[in-house]
């Protein structure tokens, strides 16, 4: 066996060192899996569209594609009012949920309710979701036929002030890719088609990503 030198001995010591006092890095929060819940109506249920072509689905796959642990389940239902919404929160969202994309009120607006009644129903479910520490998205909306600017820029009022209220990430128009666009909606000019959900998801997924780094990064 060959002799070392001082220099050699003091190099395979420190070598030593190293690999005995670098710990194993252990796994990261930001890789541990996010469950994010949309809760909605016709617009995230995927109304006329394949199972596959919904919003939830398109904005999981888009997430996975960029690197995230993330699950996106679809808690839309077509018809959904912000107080029949209210009526199921507690079903459609689990206890281990992490976030929430909260899109109701475009079913509120074509009844013509009144935005302070939807509003009533959507600090109950803010309320609800804060109590559980579950960070959420609120996504205004700007569908509305034949009711007029008025009627428009009231809604738009009341979303975004529930945001500043709540100090909540906002997404202002859920509908705001498509609703202009004749070619990505379907048929009955409200919904839109799987193109339009792509457009949307293309448009909201920054606010998303911003929206996992809140869940990760608080204490659960």
């Amino acid at each position: 066996m060959p002799t070392l030198t001082l220099r050699q001995l003091v190099i395979a010591a420190a070598v030593c060192i190293i690999t005995v006092w670098v710990p194993v890095r252990p796994a990261e929060a930001e890789d541990r899996l996010t469950r994010i819940v949309a809760l909605g109506d016709s617009l995230t249920a995927g109304y006329g569209l394949p199972a596959l072509a919904a919003f939830p689905v398109q904005l999981e796959h888009a997430l996975r594609a960029k690197g995230y642990s993330v699950t996106v389940a679809n808690a839309g239902v077509t018809g959904d009012t912000a107080a029949m919404g209210l009526a199921r929160l507690n079903r459609s969202i689990p206890d281990n949920t992490d976030a929430v994309i909260l899109e109701l009120g475009a079913n509120d607006m074509l009844r013509g309710y009144q935005p302070t009644l939807t509003r009533r129903s959507l600090v109950a479910i803010l309320q609800n979701l804060q109590a559980r520490r579950v960070d959420v998205l609120l996504c205004g909306v700007r569908t509305q036929p034949d009711r007029g600017d008025e009627y428009r820029n009231a809604f738009a009022a009341m979303f975004a002030d529930l945001a500043s209220e709540y100090n909540l990430l906002f997404y202002p128009a859920f509908d705001e890719a498509f609703v202009d666009d004749a070619r990505l909606k379907l048929s009955d000019d409200l919904h839109p088609t799987a193109g339009g959900i792509e457009a949307v998801v293309t448009r909201i997924l920054p606010k998303v990503e911003v929206l996992i780094d809140h869940a990760r990064r608080k204490d659960h």
